[in-house]
């Protein structure tokens, strides 16, 4: 369509998609990629990639997958981070994608230019500054390591997941680990078996969803017509309580919210692993004390290792948060993107892979590189189609919550529910109504 170029940074799920819906409408592509390959986080040799050797996908294959190029029937279920290393660079193959990036190759400024965007990287041959008609952001979301200030000091180690690789490194040692969302609680269950010890400390409760139920994917039941919020909350509410029972027993404050409203641990192995006594749940940290950790309700342990399962920050740091209409990292929100993609202060300014909802995968975010490249393209074919798009960006957002009330949490504020989220993308997509 254009001898113009779109900058695509990141080669993992949502940068190959980018690349990929770019390409499928005839849109020129320059990808960036700091690794040595393609699969982003699941690449495991990417320098800022923070799976483990024990990483799965939480969601099933069938729930995750692109649906333009389905993982072969072969697959496990929950496939590995091996697998899915595999998955991303046969998805790139099969459309030519690999020779489109420069690999090993950071970008550290991306800034309006000239009706359009300098992109400034470093890589193999050097420094270089280049122009593109329009980026699209897509680094990812797991890369910057939320470290919470802890009062005192502790004369052991003191780490955050995004270090972690292998169990081996907790071989007779006493480990706490602190927050347990789904890294903590994976963390968890690998350290029992090398550990002397494993205690994990928490502020809050948590649901608790199994990766099985009644033999099949959990996240592959209720497919259909998605129920109202009240009602499913009721009804699966009351299943998981059969199968997991209920984790205030095990330890587990009760939640303070109610199922989907904030993301679920999807690990049951972690309460078998309490029922078992190979993990104690302790409450929040009050200080860190020398050899040991003070908590909240008065009780000390005694510790060598301090694993920080933290979460992460949304980063961006070749942009000026502004850009994004965002206050910038930490600050306790995400930019204020129109369907997290489209910034109003930034034309031609893309991001993709911003959010999360339960259930989404990466098909949500290839819908998302859909809709970018279907605008681009509308733009040359339906002018008046694309000014229409143009205006409701600029109109009342769309409700994308599904009638959940999500926690007011940083890591809440990009989030979604999957049915509204991908209604919104699809219809705008139609709206747009250009096809490749």
């Amino acid at each position: 369509m254009s001898e113009q170029t779109y900058a695509v940074i990141g080669a993992g799920p949502s940068g190959l998609a980018g690349a990929r819906n770019l390409q499928r409408h005839g849109h020129a592509v320059v990808g960036y990629e700091l690794g040595d390959d393609v699969g982003g986080l699941w690449n495991i040799d990417n320098p800022r990639s923070t799976v483990y050797e024990s990483a799965h996908l939480i969601s099933s294959r069938t729930t995750t997958e692109f649906a333009e190029f389905p993982m072969a029937n072969t697959h496990v279920d929950y496939p590995s981070h091996r697998e899915l290393r595999a998955y991303f660079r046969d998805f790139a193959d099969a459309f030519g994608l690999v020779e489109r990036y420069r690999f090993g190759t950071e970008v550290t400024r991306v800034q309006p230019a000239d009706d359009g965007w300098a992109v400034t990287s470093t890589g193999p041959d050097g420094d270089h500054t280049e122009h593109h008609a329009g980026v699209l952001v897509a680094n990812g979301t797991l890369s910057k390591p939320t470290i919470p200030t802890l009062r005192g000091e502790f004369d052991g180690e003191l780490w955050h997941t995004s270090r972690y690789k292998r169990a081996e490194v907790f071989a007779g040692k006493r480990v706490l680990i602190i927050g347990a969302g789904n890294s903590g609680c994976d963390i968890a269950v690998d350290a029992v078996h090398h550990a002397a010890s494993v205690d994990i400390s928490v502020r809050r409760g948590y649901h608790f969803v199994p990766k099985y139920l009644f033999g099949r994917p959990a996240d592959t039941l209720n497919q259909g017509r998605p129920l109202p919020p009240r009602i499913k909350q009721a009804v699966d509410s009351r299943v998981l309580k059969l199968f997991t029972g209920d984790p205030v027993r095990f330890g587990f404050p009760k939640p303070d919210h109610k199922l989907y409203e904030s993301h679920p641990i999807v690990n049951s192995l972690i309460l078998h692993h309490l029922g078992h006594g190979d993990i104690r749940v302790r409450r929040d940290v009050d200080r860190l004390d020398g050899d040991g950790v003070l908590f909240t309700d008065g009780e000390r342990g005694d510790y060598d290792v301090v694993v920080l399962a933290t979460g992460y920050h949304l980063h961006y740091p070749f942009l000026d948060p502004a850009l994004l209409n965002w206050r910038g990292p930490g600050s306790g929100t995400s930019p204020d993107l129109y369907l997290n993609i489209f910034s109003e202060s930034a034309p031609n300014l893309f991001v993709l892979g911003m959010v999360e909802a339960s259930g989404l995968g990466w098909q949500g975010r290839y819908e998302q590189a859909e809709l970018v490249a279907s605008y681009l393209t509308a733009r040359h074919r339906a002018p008046r189609r694309a000014a229409a798009f143009e205006a409701r960006m600029r109109g009342p957002r769309p409700d994308l919550s599904g009638g959940y009330r999500y926690l007011g949490l940083e890591r809440m504020s990009y989030y979604v529910n999957k049915d509204a989220y991908r209604r919104a993308v699809r219809a705008e997509i139609t709206k747009l109504g250009v096809l490749p």
